[in-house]
């Protein structure tokens, strides 16, 4: 058992454990010992005939790279360092066995006796201390990692061997093992302590078995032969890849259904292109750009053969507007003003703008999807869209406008309207002006003509906005309490190309304070 300063505990403990495996051994059929001999044989059988074999693959290689170096000098270099690495395990592996059986001696014929090798002290004794590992299985374990390590540095960041990696991880896999207990044990305790030392060299065996076969595998890769790799099924999954990611209703969705892979392990040299490489793939997060069809393209670069291999990627999809209002109409308000730029933006849900185009007497594109629309003569304007989709087809859409002419404004005096009251001086003074009032536009008239009438006294006409000295005389003449009519207002839109007469505006009246 182990060495080193115990407490009384822990002796205890270790003198149960001895009478435990003493009745362990006692209970352990000669046949089940007899049948760890044979599997041990046939390991070693298989481990000669693989070192032969792969004798046989190394030359193989080297009359490849003696008639083409350019292609298999490389692959050779790899070779040797391989079997190197593999030849330094192997025989550690053997001097460990000669450890383990060296107690034992051996029958006439030569072979260990199996049946007498019911016991592991050798590898209790020098392999563990308590529940940890002595320095010997530090050893150990220190090998098989470095083993590991070397093995794997030979490829480097290659993809075309990682299926060989994958293998040489999962053989030489180092990690706690938990019985059926659920107790979780070390590597080494749960693969050999308190084993029969027969039972134990088989496993040594067949771990030298693990060691020539990976070499063999190298080799074939090396070569280029099929080997067997990681290709089941379990690890691919089935996706579907689309032409893009919006479409219409009636449009042909278009599109393939493939099979593809990731693996954590296939790390590529480089990429370009949105999002960051986790678990062997590409994770995308980016912020949508503006409306309309967008492409996500870029490239995986992975070595293989020494050489960089680059992997395109494109894909497409389509960005509609984010709703933030609803599409509310009152349909018998569908009006527009003759005469005046109505504004109107047209567009179509999922169709960028530059795609849309509109047509309607008297309408004209400002940009972005707005435009302004001056009808002519007539009650109704038909205001056509079309818009191209990213299929090439097209959708059009129509709608009915009812065109009312500008309402009459209202006649004011210094802007105010209705019945103004105040002194004379103050009418002579006075603009006489026309609003629009609760109007949707913001119209601005000038006055060009209207009609004066003081009671008792005639009608004046009167050019301009203001009253004249014929107006002031009649004015004079006026007496506290008549009111004052200015009627006949003629006007003119300012801002306006369109020639439009507004109608005349309602009259005004002043009384006199």
């Amino acid at each position: 058992m182990a060495g080193g300063k115990l407490t009384p505990r822990q002796k205890m403990i270790n003198l149960m454990y001895l009478v435990f495996i003493a009745m362990l051994a006692l209970n352990m059929s000669k046949e089940v010992l007899t049948a760890f001999g044979l599997m041990n044989e046939k390991f070693e059988g298989v481990n000669k005939f693989s070192e032969e074999y792969n004798k046989s693959l190394l030359g193989t290689l080297e009359q490849k790279a003696e008639d083409e170096p350019a292609r298999f000098k490389a692959p050779l270099d790899k070779a040797n360092e391989v079997q190197k690495i593999s030849k330094e395990l192997y025989t550690y592996l053997g001097n460990i066995k000669n450890d383990v059986s060296k107690e034992f001696d051996r029958e006439e014929n030569g072979k260990l006796p199996y049946e007498a090798m019911d016991k592991g002290s050798y590898i209790d004794e020098n392999w563990f201390e308590g529940d940890k590992y002595s320095k010997k299985g530090d050893e150990i374990i220190a090998k098989i990692e470095k083993y590991k390590k070397d093995l794997i540095a030979v490829f480097g960041n290659d993809v075309k061997y990682q299926p060989i990696i994958n293998n040489i991880k999962s053989k030489f896999n180092l990690d706690n093992v938990k019985d059926k207990e659920g107790v979780s044990k070390k590597y080494l305790s749960y693969h050999f302590e308190g084993f029969p030392a027969v039972a134990s060299l088989a496993k040594l065996t067949s771990m030298q078995n693990d060691v020539q076969s990976t070499e063999q595998d190298i080799f074939n890769a090396l070569i280029g032969n099929t080997i067997a790799q990681a290709a089941s099924l379990k690890n691919f999954q089935a996706m579907v890849v689309l032409e893009k990611n919006v479409f219409f209703e009636g449009e042909t969705v278009k599109g393939k259904v493939v099979l593809g892979k990731y693996d954590a392990n296939t790390v590529p040299t480089s990429f370009s292109g949105p999002g960051k490489i986790e678990n062997g793939q590409a994770v995308i997060s980016m912020t949508a750009g503006g409306v309309g069809e967008k492409t996500i393209n870029g490239t995986f670069s992975f070595m293989e053969d020494g050489k960089p291999v680059p992997l395109k990627f494109e894909g497409k999809y389509v960005v509609v507007p984010r709703p933030n209002s609803a599409n509310i109409s009152a349909d018998k308000m569908n009006v527009v003003y003759r005469g005046l730029p109505n504004p109107m933006t047209i567009s179509f849900a999922g169709i960028p703008e530059n795609n849309v185009t509109a047509s309607a007497p008297g309408l004209s594109s400002i940009g972005k999807g707005k435009y302004n629309l001056n009808p002519g003569s007539g009650t109704e304007v038909i205001v056509t869209a079309t818009g191209k989709m990213s299929d090439g087809k097209s959708v059009a859409d129509k709608k009915v406008f009812r065109i009312k002419n500008i309402p009459a404004p209202v006649g004011a005096i210094a802007g105010q309207v209705g019945i103004i009251k105040g002194a004379k001086s103050r009418l002579e003074v006075s603009q006489i002006s026309a609003v629009l009032q609760d109007f949707l536009y913001d119209l601005n008239f000038n006055v060009t003509r209207f009609s004066f009438k003081v009671p008792g006294q005639a009608a004046i006409i009167v050019s301009g906005d203001r009253v004249n000295a014929q107006c002031k005389a009649a004015l004079a003449r006026a007496t506290k309490g008549d009111q004052i009519s200015i009627f006949d207002i003629k006007t003119k839109i300012v801002g306006t190309t369109a020639s439009i007469v507004p109608k005349d505006a309602a009259p005004v009246i002043y009384e006199i304070q």
